[in-house]
């Protein structure tokens, strides 16, 4: 019953800023016009502590255009705290683009104090499941952390169809993916998403909705179900975050006792510019 209690203590809600931790690709907007500039910033953060990502290109793994026509390589035109932007590309076909970012592993260790905060901001249960066991929630948090990242841009208008691509998974080894277009939702305005994790899908992990133009707090939150499975409903305006954290425990690892990852997904809806 005590670990019961102390874990269900551990998942409160904090009231504490966030912790930074949170990574997305940012396009200047969302929907634009094929062949016009679109300057790309990569973020951390939120409200006050929001921030550009301070990483450079030795950090990232991948980083691509998947466009209708093929997949263009990004990463020779990264320049991390670039004048306007980290990058500026200029989608041509029109349709939807998938921007993804994958960095490589980084090691963090923490103060006991705000490495729980942390877990417990995060709903981190496999970490808060092993501290437990381990009794060790008064020694810092050792980790290694990853980040995933995927943003839908829309180029040309819009025609109301779904776009399958938006509904598949890209083999990222933490990965919201969308099991409708948010490009073609509907009067509805429902989006259900399943959180991947090593290719499986990914039971009780928290998923977070935030609106980027007021993202201080998440506007909501779920709980995958069996399924991994999480519904949130959209407004027809804004842009959007939907972000999920998960990390498992390291046995014999010298750098940390845990791996985590951090993966997010953004969309949003702006109008289209008249000219280029």
């Amino acid at each position: 019953m005590l670990k019961k209690t102390l874990a269900a203590a551990l998942l409160m809600p904090i009231a504490t800023a966030a912790l930074g931790h949170d990574f997305w690709i940012q396009p200047n907007v969302f929907q634009t016009l094929p062949g016009k500039p679109l300057p790309i910033t990569i973020l951390i953060g939120h409200g006050k502590d929001r921030q550009r990502w301070p990483g450079d290109a030795s950090y990232i793994l991948t980083l691509s255009d998947l466009a209708p026509d093929g997949t263009l390589d990004l990463r020779n035109r990264f320049r991390v705290f670039g004048r306007t932007a980290d990058l500026v590309t200029a989608p041509r076909s029109p349709g939807l683009h998938i921007f993804t970012m994958q960095t490589s592993q980084t090691p963090s260790n923490l103060p006991f104090g705000r490495f729980n905060d942390y877990v417990r901001e995060e709903g981190l249960t496999p970490i808060i499941d092993a501290r437990l066991r381990a009794g060790t929630f008064s020694t810092p948090g050792r980790e290694i952390y990853s980040r995933r990242a995927k943003a839908l841009v829309q180029v040309g208008p819009a025609n109301g169809k779904a776009d399958p691509r938006a509904m598949k998974p890209l083999g990222l080894s933490l990965e919201i993916v969308p099991e409708r277009d948010p490009y073609a939702l509907g009067k509805g305005r429902l989006l259900p998403v399943h959180v991947l994790y090593e290719g499986r899908r990914l039971p009780g992990a928290l998923v977070k909705l935030r609106d980027l133009h007021d993202d201080e707090k998440p506007i909501a939150m779920a709980l995958t179900d069996r399924n991994g499975r999480a519904v949130f409903r959209i407004p027809a305006t804004g842009q959007w975050l939907v972000n999920v954290v998960w990390s498992k425990p390291l046995k014999g690892d010298v750098r940390a006792d845990f791996d985590t990852v951090f993966s997010s997904l953004t969309f949003g809806y702006d109008p289209l510019p008249t000219t280029r």
